[in-house]
């Protein structure tokens, strides 16, 4: 519980497309190595190899996180480019077929396509993550409940995924749909304390059902890495601004 109260975390899931003809293009390695060595560990692959993903550091204010941000974005942009490549900050490729996409070779995504199959293998979205720092477990199980309640107004608000390969879906956020097939997904549980929380936790790991508590994908969670509330039902931004909205 290091971090002061109520800093903001940006995290953005973004799509690498090829320049010219704006198809799905895997990260070179070239391309992840650059970043790395400029960005450390504010980049990260992600679960598809057409998929990079960004964390600003935890900002005292809105104007540190739109710094830290655009920033960001635009190192991402300016190394892509030199690929002949493009990011793209959609929660779905309007065009693209998730059966050509292939997984990141890493030992978490491995074992994620080993245990969810089919399932996992459709994830070809991205999503927008905000964390919130607060430094005391009883408030943060506090506020989980009490912010669940506005979890479909940020969805309403951020919706940036209508169309799926080639076809108009009807729906603002079609991510939603594809990400809830995955178990542990959708609106947390009402805990009414954080000892009830983590026993919950607890009860599912003894089980073997997951490894820790990163395994639970509720559109709000106690993040289990930082000493935040993380907000994940949202779609990604086009615009910068957005993002900050939404965050704030």
């Amino acid at each position: 519980m290091a971090q002061p109260a109520f800093t903001i975390g940006i995290e953005e899931e973004y799509l690498l497309v090829d320049r010219d003809t704006c198809a799905l293009v895997e990260a070179p390695e070239a391309l992840m190595t650059a970043l790395s060595e400029d960005l450390e560990d504010q980049v990260s692959p992600e679960f598809l190899q057409c998929q990079v993903e960004i964390g600003t550091r935890p900002c005292a204010s809105v104007d540190a996180a739109r710094d830290d941000l655009r920033r960001l974005r635009a190192t991402v942009s300016e190394h892509a480019a030199r690929h002949g490549l493009s990011p793209i900050a959609a929660s779905c490729h309007p065009l693209a077929d998730w059966k050509t996409q292939s997984h990141t070779d890493k030992q978490r995504y491995n074992e994620l396509d080993r245990d969810l199959g089919g399932v996992v293998r459709r994830m070809l979205i991205c999503g927008m993550h905000v964390h919130v720092g607060l430094d005391d477990d009883t408030l943060r199980a506090d506020l989980m409940r009490q912010a669940s309640y506005f979890l479909p107004h940020l969805l309403a608000l951020s919706t940036s995924s209508p169309f799926w390969q080639g076809e108009d879906t009807g729906l603002a956020s079609y991510r939603i749909s594809v990400f809830d097939n995955l178990p542990r997904t959708g609106l947390p549980p009402q805990f009414q304390s954080w000892q009830e929380y983590e026993r919950s936790v607890q009860v599912l790991i003894d089980l073997g059902v997951i490894e820790d508590g990163s395994r639970i994908w509720w559109d709000l969670r106690p993040s289990a890495a930082f000493p935040t509330l993380e907000t994940r039902i949202m779609d990604v931004q086009p615009r910068l601004e957005h993002a900050l909205t939404l965050a704030a």
